[in-house]
């Protein structure tokens, strides 16, 4: 049966970041999953999350108020990006994050996806212990962000043939930029490697836009994402009091498993 992930950047806001590990796992996920963990320490992190299992990190976007969104793509940026992707390194391996998201940064044109096969490539061969992915994110929510289109990213990953990057599918981005977001998991599901899911149109909780939510668990617990789907979305109440959806999915596999 799949697990399910918490992104405690978007969930859990009522309390403290560092209190969050704990109450996602009392509400029933079984890990979890952090935009930017470098507010605090990795000490910190540690003790937050004890045994908890952490997913993802992204590598840091720089300054986001100036509007910066990593640097993968940008050029002029190699520095940037290298010192970047190595501090999410380290955050990764010392709290025993499997995956980093490698954010591509406002970029546009045939030098951008130069510059970021290159640095895609280093940092493949940088981190072989870690699967890199790569998120397409609307231009609605993120504008001018270089990697902006499904079809796109599972091109590149063809073409830079490393084994240990993949796609992050994020079924409300996927949704928003091709409108039938299961036609884009059919179409890459082979190179995807991190699974993120929330609800149609409003980005709430899990559920509705034609989306079946039992298909996305029958295909992760075929063993597609690592056996895991994060969940990253707005909460529309207190986030302990719209998890039926978590309740209904994880009753459902156990039914199936039975």
């Amino acid at each position: 049966m799949p697990k399910f992930a918490a992104n405690l950047t978007m969930l859990f806001t009522e309390v403290a970041m560092l209190d969050r590990p704990a109450l996602a796992r009392q509400a029933g996920f079984d890990g979890a999953e952090v935009l930017f963990p470098y507010d605090h320490s990795i000490d910190a992190w540690r003790g937050a999350l004890g045994d908890f299992p952490l997913l993802l990190i992204n590598t840091p976007p720089g300054d986001w108020v100036a509007g910066e969104r990593g640097f993968a793509a940008v050029a002029g940026a190699r520095a940037q990006f290298q010192d970047s992707f190595l501090r999410a390194v380290d955050y990764a391996r010392a709290l025993s994050a499997p995956r980093v998201h490698v954010m591509a940064g406002v970029a546009s044109g045939a030098e951008a996806e130069a510059v970021y096969l290159e640095n895609l490539a280093w940092a493949a061969a940088k981190a072989p212990d870690l699967t890199l992915v790569i998120e397409p994110l609307n231009p609605d929510d993120m504008p001018a962000y270089f990697l902006n289109d499904f079809d796109h990213g599972a091109r590149m990953i063809d073409d830079l043939g490393a084994a240990n990057v993949q796609l992050q599918y994020d079924l409300w981005h996927a949704a928003k930029i091709h409108g039938n977001a299961w036609g884009v998991w059919q179409r890459h599901a082979g190179v995807i490697g991190h699974i993120q899911v929330a609800g149609f149109p409003a980005r709430a909780e899990p559920g509705g836009g034609g989306f079946d939510m039992t298909q996305l668990c029958d295909a992760v617990d075929g063993g597609a994402g690592g056996g895991w789907i994060a969940a990253e979305y707005r909460p529309a109440r207190a986030t302990v009091h719209g998890l039926g959806w978590l309740g209904a999915l994880k009753s459902r596999s156990q039914l199936i498993g039975a």
